[in-house]
């Protein structure tokens, strides 16, 4: 059993479509915004590496593990990033949404609570999962501070356990949204979403 990547989910601030090879020079220079991969808690892709990782993801994606995306602004068509589908459960059905990443002239513009908001709401209200999760490194506060604002409980702590780099193993910070709690977290991110459109009037840096 397996879930169908349900291809291009579109909203007002962003879209998210499959991720395909053609898409790696948009995505290189998304990256480039920020230089995030010099992060050392983030697993964000150099320029050099970006072809290698979207050939893994795809690779991933044709094993039933994960479904990519590429994440573009809807009002200038530029590429900012990559978010997934992934850990499939097709059984259950329950997913994580990870692997995300944006550049850094989208944070604050609404588009990363857009991009959560239209993921949710396939999981839960196509494929009905029961929860779905997100994981993050124990030393990303900003992640995991923006994952606390989508609504998300702290399950735990997975302690010692990846190893992204030579000498450093990671402790792994697990939330997840369960569907009783999902109308909740979809009015909260309806609302932020709102806050960022032309005709709201715009409020910067509440994404």
């Amino acid at each position: 059993m397996t879930l169908a990547h349900p291809g291009t989910l579109r909203g007002r601030l962003v879209t998210l479509e499959p991720l395909a090879l053609e898409q790696h020079d948009e995505l290189v220079a998304a990256a480039r915004d920020g230089e995030l991969w010099r992060l050392w808690y983030t697993s964000i892709p150099s320029p050099d590496a970006m072809d290698a990782e979207i050939r893994r993801r795809l690779r991933l994606q044709e094993a039933g593990s994960m479904l990519p995306f590429t994440a573009r602004r809807a009002d200038t068509g530029r590429v900012i990033g990559m978010t997934t589908f992934m850990n499939i459960d097709a059984t259950t059905p329950r997913v994580e949404i990870g692997s995300t990443w944006n550049a850094a002239s989208a944070h604050g513009t609404g588009t990363n609570a857009e991009s959560k908001l239209l993921l949710l709401a396939h999981a839960f209200e196509v494929w009905d999962c029961p929860a779905v999760e997100f994981r993050t490194d124990f030393h990303n506060h900003q992640s995991r501070a923006a994952i606390a604002r989508l609504g998300a409980k702290q399950d735990g702590v997975l302690r010692a356990h990846l190893r992204p780099a030579a000498g450093y193993v990671r402790d792994t910070v697990v939330f997840s949204i369960t569907r009783p709690e999902w109308p909740g977290v979809r009015l909260g991110l309806e609302h932020r979403v709102a806050r960022h459109l032309p005709d709201a009037g715009g409020a910067p840096g509440l994404g």
